[in-house]
């Protein structure tokens, strides 16, 4: 039977403070505080994103160990993220998990955040995992990436965005339609009684493997200014409408790069992670062109997708038996390549 680790996982990145307790790869506890005070900016605000993880972080790691029933001194290390992500709020967890570390003497494990949206696959929560190597696919609203997984350490990004990512570009036509941050959930919404070929936007055309998002974002936005020129009301009597218009193209623009890399790679098995992978539309997508190219489709735990802590304490978890441990020396990076 295999000894009890307990790993204690600490996230920061950006707007969620997030704690999580696995023993081993199981999860006992997964505790996540949002920071509603963005709603009304309309998206993240750097200082007031650190300032509320400050405020945060305590009680959240409280909550995350009573929850997993045990006590901090039954730790065997503590995983935090390194970066990538907004620098204030990474010195937030990273001081507090060196700190912590020091004080009950366990090793430090320092993790790429985007490591985590990869290889949360592997949490044992009875799903299929992956086998490498995988392509893994990385959505959210600060990232679009596609990275070939030789193992859960060797890691090869092979393709990117130049400018925005894809939940960016929700955000932001969501925005131009009236919607609160963040808006991807809100068009997912009023997508499903939609007609997804009533408006037709353009799709980008960027050589290999690499993304752009910000000439789709204006496109969208001076189609919908255009149009409200004409008729005032026009957002309103179409909002399904434009909501899978505009849903349908970002995940075009993204299954046919998804495609090209398949064909290049020769690589079958792909992962979607992060937050946008939480998309309705997305994660049937991604299955119904698995089934048709033979390609093996991994969707993520609905509740690994957003920014938490139990991928962090896996990747976690992952180094710290392999003897890949960090130390207080070891500065947050806003930009930490994979």
């Amino acid at each position: 039977m295999q000894k009890p680790c307990y790993i204690l996982g600490i996230e920061s990145s950006c707007d969620d403070t997030a704690a999580a307790i696995l023993e081993n790869d199981i999860v006992l506890s997964n505790v996540i505080a949002k920071q509603e005070i963005h709603i009304e900016y309309g998206g993240v605000v750097p200082e007031l994103a650190s300032r509320a993880h400050q405020i945060n972080i305590i009680p959240v790691v409280e909550m995350a160990l009573k929850k997993a029933g045990i006590e901090k001194k039954q730790l065997n290390a503590i995983a935090y993220t390194r970066g990538p992500g907004l620098l204030g709020s990474l010195l937030v967890g990273s001081s507090f998990s060196k700190s912590l570390s020091m004080g009950l003497k366990i090793p430090l494990v320092e993790v790429n955040h985007m490591h985590g949206h990869i290889l949360c696959h592997f949490i044992n929560d009875n799903q299929n995992k992956p086998e490498f190597p995988f392509l893994g696919i990385t959505v959210s609203g600060g990232h679009t990436q596609i990275v070939m997984v030789e193992d859960y350490f060797t890691m090869h990004e092979i393709g990117r965005t130049l400018d925005d990512a894809i939940g960016e570009a929700f955000d932001k036509c969501g925005k131009s339609m009236g919607f609160d941050y963040p808006a991807g959930p809100i068009i997912d919404k009023h997508s499903k009684n939609g007609n997804p070929k009533k408006f037709k936007f353009p799709i980008p055309k960027v050589k290999g493997l690499d993304f752009s998002f910000s000439g789709f974002k204006t496109s969208v936005l001076n189609f919908i200014n255009k149009n409200i020129n004409l008729d005032q009301n026009f957002i309103k009597n179409n909002i399904e409408d434009l909501c899978a218009s505009i849903q349908f193209t970002l995940i075009e623009i993204l299954m046919l790069k998804i495609n090209l890399a398949v064909r290049k790679t020769g690589i079958t098995q792909i992962a979607l992670g992060g937050g946008v992978a939480a998309n309705s539309e997305l994660r049937k997508r991604i299955i119904r062109e698995g089934r048709k190219n033979n390609l093996k489709t991994y969707i993520p735990n609905i509740n690994y997708t957003t920014d938490n802590a139990a991928m962090i304490a896996l990747v976690g978890y992952l180094k710290y038996k392999n003897l890949d441990l960090g130390n207080l020396k070891q500065k947050a990076l806003s930009n930490y390549k994979i």
